[in-house]
């Protein structure tokens, strides 16, 4: 026992006490923000902008830059969901008010705890090309960063610095599928679209043994509890969506 605790959190030894701190807070935010999100819940927005801003320092910090961009991306992104989301709901509540009907239909929807009443939508062909570029441009810009990884580790300086996709490890390939599924699910999740979702549970699951590897304990446990909230909520916006299509007829 005594082993696979050190296994699992012996790297915390050797980090600040600062350090230790900011990851602990950053995945109590990013818990709490996921959770939100499951319930359509429009404060996932300013909750996970706490967590994706102090990832953006740890980050940089471990020099894990995938990982930074990525929660670079969640914070610019979580400013347009968040503006996204508050026009749905401005726009929800503007039917349901010239529409009593729709309204009766929406009260089962706020009785499972979604306040907001966000109304999500499923992912249409006009999502797909958008989605495509978006994985190449981030695929292509973190395989540039790791490429060029030497020169940024030598202080930016080309001086002695070794370049080539030779140096290119397992983990720096993962980095990058990781980075697209990540970046495609957050522009997805602040257009409200349903298979958001399924990006997630693909990418929190690969994170976990990468995290692990990567010596970041409690960022690992935290994609564990991310994959099976994301499993949940899959399942929990497809019956909202129905619920939204019967008041939609009413």
């Amino acid at each position: 026992m005594v082993e696979l605790l050190n296994w699992l959190f012996g790297q915390y030894a050797d980090y600040p006490t600062l350090f230790i701190g900011l990851e602990l807070i950053a995945v109590i935010f990013g818990v709490a923000s996921v959770l939100l999100a499951s319930k359509t819940n429009i404060l996932v927005f300013p909750i996970g902008l706490v967590s994706t801003a102090i990832f953006v320092y740890l980050l940089w910090k471990w020099q894990l830059f995938g990982d930074m961009f990525i929660n670079a991306y969640y914070t610019i992104m979580s400013i347009y969901g968040w503006i996204n989301w508050s026009k749905n709901k401005e726009l929800t509540q503007h039917r349901n008010h010239i529409n009593p009907t729709a309204q009766q239909h929406n009260q089962e929807l706020k009785n499972t705890d979604a306040p907001n009443l966000i109304q999500v939508e499923r992912l249409d062909k006009n999502d797909v090309p958008i989605l495509a570029l978006l994985a190449a441009a981030t695929i292509a810009f973190v395989g540039l960063v790791y490429y060029f990884r030497p020169v940024i580790n030598n202080n930016f300086s080309f001086d002695g610095a070794e370049l080539g996709m030779h140096l290119f490890t397992w983990v720096d390939y993962t980095d990058m599928l990781t980075t697209a599924l990540f970046l495609m699910a957050m522009w997805l999740m602040a257009r409200r679209k349903i298979e958001h979702w399924i990006l997630w549970i693909v990418a929190d699951a690969i994170s976990v043994p990468l995290y692990f590897y990567k010596g970041l304990t409690f960022t690992a446990l935290q994609y564990v509890v991310f994959t099976l909230i994301a499993i949940w909520a899959y399942y929990e916006w497809q019956r909202r969506y129905r619920l939204q299509s019967h008041a939609a007829y009413a």
